[in-house]
C-alpha cells in the first residue's frame, strides 16, 4: 500500500524537518536562546581542575574522531555540536582515566542523536566506529552514568540554535545564503573540536563563525553594511555582544582554520609515503590507541 502524505522515506536518507518561519521570524525566540545559553556551559576549563589524566590533545583526537562518525552517518548538524557539549559538561564535573575517552564520547553522540535523529545511532553500529573495543553493554551503562552526572538536561544550546537567527538578520544576497551556511557550519564543528572554544557562549561561536565565513568568501566587498567594522557591528548587535570580544573570536576562529590548513599539508605527504603502512596511518588518526585494550 502506498503511503500517503509524502510519508515514504526519502532515497537520500532520511526527511529533515524544514525551517519553520514562525521560530525564525520571531525575536523572543532569539531574546530565550541568548538567556538560558549559559547554563549549559561547562562550569570550569576542566583541565586545570578536574583532570589529571587527560590532555587536550587527547580531547581534539576524540572530537575529530566524533566528527567523523557523524559526517559518515550523515547525522543531523546539531548531534555533534550536542555531544561534545555533552562531553564537556562531564569532565567538567566527573575525573575520568584516558582510557574512558572514547567511551564517553561514544555515549555522548549516542545520547545526541536520540534527541536529534529520527533513526538514532545504534549501540552496535557506534561500537563497530570503535574498533569493537567497546561492547554494546559497556556502552548502554555508561549512558546511565552520563545521564546521571548531566541531570538528564540534554536540550542544551548550541552554536547551531543561533545560525539561522544570525543568517536572517543580516543583508545577504540570496544566492549567498547557502555557502555561507556551509562555511560557518564548519567553522562552527572546527571550534567544538578545539578546547578553546568550549567556554565560549554559543552565540558567541555562531556569530564569530558567520563573520569569518563572510570575510572568507569576501561577500563584504560587495556590500557597504557588510565591510569591515560595519560587519562586526550589524553581528555584535544581533546576539548582544561586545564588539571587541567578537573580533577576538573571529580572529582565533581565523588562526584556527590557519593551524588546522598548516596540519593537513603536512599529514598529507605522509599519507602518500609508500613506506607507511595503512596500520600506521590508521593509528594516527583513530583514538582508539587512548583505550587499554588486553587482547
Amino acid at each position: 500500500m502506498e503511503l500517503l502524505c509524502c510519508e515514504q522515506e526519502s532515497i537520500h536518507g532520511p526527511r529533515r524537518a524544514i525551517s519553520d518561519p514562525s521560530l525564525l521570524l520571531d525575536n523572543r525566540v532569539l531574546t530565550n536562546l541568548l538567556k538560558v545559553e549559559d547554563r549549559y556551559l561547562p562550569t570550569c576549563s576542566y583541565f586545570k581542575c578536574v583532570q589529571k589524566e587527560i590532555q587536550p590533545y587527547m580531547r581534539k583526537i576524540v572530537a575529530t574522531w566524533m566528527l567523523e562518525v557523524c559526517e559518515e552517518q550523515k547525522c543531523e548538524e546539531e548531534v555533534f555540536y550536542l555531544a561534545m557539549n555533552y562531553l564537556d559538561r562531564f569532565l567538567a564535573v566527573v575525573p575520568t582515566k584516558k582510557c574512558y575517552l572514547q567511551l564517553l564520547g561514544t555515549v555522548c553522540m549516542f545520547l545526541a542523536s536520540k534527541l536529534k535523529e529520527t533513526s538514532p545511532l545504534t549501540a552496535d553500529k557506534l561500537c563497530i566506529y570503535t574498533d569493537n573495543s567497546i561492547k554494546p553493554q559497556e556502552l548502554l551503562e555508561w549512558e546511565l552514568v552520563v545521564l546521571g552526572k548531566l541531570k538528564w538536561n540534554l536540550a542544551a544550546v548550541t552554536p547551531h540554535d543561533f545560525l539561522e537567527h544570525i543568517l536572517r538578520k543580516l543583508p545577504l544576497p540570496k544566492d549567498k545564503v547557502t555557502v555561507v551556511r556551509k562555511h560557518a557550519q564548519t567553522f562552527i564543528a572546527l571550534c567544538a573540536t578545539d578546547f578553546t572554544f568550549a567556554m565560549y557562549p554559543p552565540s558567541m561561536i555562531a556569530t564569530g563563525s558567520v563573520g569569518a565565513a563572510i570575510c572568507g568568501l569576501q561577500i563584504d566587498s560587495g556590500e557597504s553594511t557588510l565591510s569591515g567594522d560595519n560587519l562586526m557591528e550589524v553581528l555584535a548587535k544581533i546576539t548582544n555582544t561586545d564588539v571587541d570580544c567578537l573580533r577576538a573570536c573571529q580572529e582565533q576562529i581565523d588562526t584556527l582554520l590557519y593551524t588546522s590548513l598548516q596540519q593537513l599539508r603536512r599529514v598529507q605527504p605522509q599519507q602518500s609515503d609508500p613506506s607507511k603502512t595503512v596500520d600506521e596511518l590508521d593509528q594516527a588518526s583513530t583514538p582508539t590507541d587512548m583505550r587499554d585494550i588486553n587482547l
